[in-house]
C-alpha cells in the first residue's frame, strides 16, 4: 500500500480489510498527514511490483490521478483509478490491473472498501482483453 498525505487516513482505514482478506501488508508510506510528494510513495510500490516483490498494490492520493500516473510509468504495472465498485471489478476483469488507485479526497471509506472488495473478488477474463494488454509497451 502507498499513499501521500491526502490518502494517508484512507490507507490506514483500509488496512484491516486488506489483512482480513489474507494479505500481508507492505506499507510504502507515507506514515502521517504531513505534506509530502506522491511520487515518493508511488515509486517504491512501482519498483516492488516490477521486481515481483509484491503481486499487487493499493495506492491513494487526493484525486488518485497523480499516484496513478506515477505508477503507470513502471513496466509491468497496470494501475487503475477507480471511484466506484463497478470500475474496480472491470479494472481486474478487463485490464488485469495489479494496482488499485483510489481518490482519497473524493470517496468515503465505505466506498473505498467496496471498491477494494470488488477488485479483489474479480477475475481477469483473458481472451480479447489479454490481446489488448499485450499491446501496452513495457519500457
Amino acid at each position: 500500500m502507498a499513499a501521500d498525505h491526502a490518502g494517508y487516513a484512507m490507507k490506514e482505514a483500509l488496512k484491516p480489510l486488506v489483512e482480513s482478506m489474507g494479505y500481508a501488508i507492505k506499507d510504502f508510506g507515507t506514515y502521517s498527514e504531513e505534506s509530502m510528494d506522491y511520487p515518493d510513495a508511488a515509486h517504491p510500490l512501482g519498483y516492488a511490483v516490477e521486481a515481483g516483490q509484491v503481486a499487487c498494490g493499493i495506492a491513494i492520493c487526493g484525486s488518485g490521478n497523480g499516484i496513478n500516473m506515477t505508477l503507470n510509468h513502471h513496466p509491468g504495472v497496470r494501475a487503475a483509478l477507480c471511484w466506484m465498485p463497478e470500475l474496480g471489478a472491470l479494472a481486474k476483469q478487463h485490464n488485469n490491473a495489479n494496482v488499485l488507485c483510489l481518490p482519497g479526497r473524493f470517496i468515503p471509506v465505505e466506498t473505498a472498501e467496496a471498491i477494494v472488495r470488488a477488485w479483489n473478488d474479480a477475475q481477469f477474463e483473458g481472451g480479447r482483453h489479454q490481446r489488448r494488454i499485450d499491446k501496452i509497451p513495457c519500457k
